[in-house]
């Protein structure tokens, strides 16, 4: 996903015995393509460095007002780039502040000149959170429009036993993600993805293969994972780094992705073949370097025999899988890809033309969606916002 199209999250940490699960809160943003910059209060540092959360996020990781000497007004900056605050593990104390309005260090101060929405996750002793004080300082801020993600009622650090731990970090980023609108249609749902080109050795130093970046590929494993998919993603070999959360099976050719996309496609519920396969490979590749002088007559004349097709294959096989395939065309577009529907038992088919100045190696692209119910032309856009078209309609079709 484009930095444009990330969500920005400041998570406020405070002094808890909690603030260890901020980590945790961390990772499960990060998986949903949430871009997270942490703030600590000085008596959370007590609890957890911020070298953990800077080497989580790669982001700075502000304490004190003026930690950024850059930024002299950082607080300002900070709460224009938040999407959302979350605080968690918020503290008594912190909650106290928030609710009078007291700004007298960074993250209070950030809380202060925030106008994004503000998410709250209380940690402390029972009888701190059932405290009058506390209740009436939580209805002033819900009275706001705080976004309050209630404690949870167990054993606490203390030794009591009552409401107050953290809420589970699950439910935490869950609630986060729902404010801050970012879907989660796919949880339990399985995705395979096929993505890049196919290798095919020639010799150990020389092959055939394409110019598929895998970019569309990846784009659309990253989403579903950011959707709450569980997302296998069967990639040739590419220049891209593995989106978080993604289980990566690296393959090189059509017959070692045809292997690994079988294995996937059993129990997965939409399978899209972003893959662009070789449609042929050498016959006899060679065990040594072919040189010129010496090996002539064989690099003369090099016998190609057709690969396995893997959207027909699988296409051939499904049950109950949503079949989704991409069709590079140069001309007949639309007729070319129609064709593919019904020859590949697929049931959507994503055509693009890439004789122009989009698709291959590109940011972005411009596809019509083809299916048996019609056509869906859509308009130039961003790899990472097509995914998430190309995975609306999927789901769509699922729960036909």
């Amino acid at each position: 996903m484009t930095d444009v199209c990330r969500k920005t999250v400041v998570l406020g940490v405070t002094g808890c015995i909690a603030a260890y699960k901020s980590a945790e809160i961390v990772r499960g943003l990060q998986k949903a393509e949430v871009r997270v910059k942490v703030v600590m209060t000085e008596h959370a540092c007590e609890f957890v460095g911020p070298t953990t959360f800077r080497a989580l996020t790669r982001e700075p990781v502000a304490v004190r007002l003026f930690d950024e000497p850059g930024d002299p007004i950082h607080h300002i900056s900070l709460a224009q780039e938040a999407d959302a605050m979350l605080i968690a593990p918020c503290t008594a104390n912190v909650l106290a502040k928030l609710a009078c309005g007291i700004a007298d260090d960074l993250l209070t101060t950030t809380a202060l000149a925030l106008t994004a929405p503000l998410i709250i996750a209380p940690a402390m002793n029972v009888h701190m959170y059932d405290n009058p004080a506390t209740r009436n300082n939580m209805g002033v801020l819900h009275t706001r429009g705080a976004h309050f993600i209630e404690a949870g009622d167990g054993y606490l650090a203390c030794g009591d036993v009552g409401k107050g731990r953290l809420a589970d970090v699950d439910e935490i980023v869950r609630q986060t993600l729902d404010v801050l609108g970012v879907k989660r249609d796919l949880e339990g749902r399985s995705i395979m993805v096929t993505a890049g080109p196919t290798v095919e050795a020639i010799d150990p130093v020389r092959f055939i293969s394409n110019h598929s970046s895998g970019k569309m590929g990846y784009a659309i494993a990253r989403a579903a994972a950011r959707r709450g998919a569980d997302v296998t993603l069967v990639s040739g070999p590419t220049a891209l780094d593995a989106p978080d959360g993604v289980r990566m099976v690296p393959v090189q050719s059509a017959r070692e992705m045809l292997a690994e996309a079988e294995e996937a496609f059993t129990d997965c519920d939409i399978a899209v073949f972003a893959a662009a396969v070789s449609d042929m490979r050498p016959k006899n590749p060679a065990g040594r370097k072919l040189k010129k002088g010496v090996s002539d007559s064989e690099l003369a004349s090099i016998e190609l025999v057709e690969n396995p097709d893997i959207l027909a294959t699988l296409g051939a096989s499904k049950a109950h899988q949503v079949v989704v395939g991409f069709a590079a065309e140069t001309n007949d577009v639309i007729e070319n890809a129609q064709a593919k529907l019904h020859r590949k038992n697929a049931d959507m088919i994503v055509a693009n033309d890439v004789g122009s100045d989009v698709g291959f190696g590109t940011d972005d692209n411009k596809v019509w969606l083809v299916e048996e119910a019609g056509i869906i032309d859509v308009p130039r856009m961003s790899k990472p916002e097509l995914a998430d078209i190309i995975l609306d309609n999927a789901i769509r079709r699922l729960s036909e």
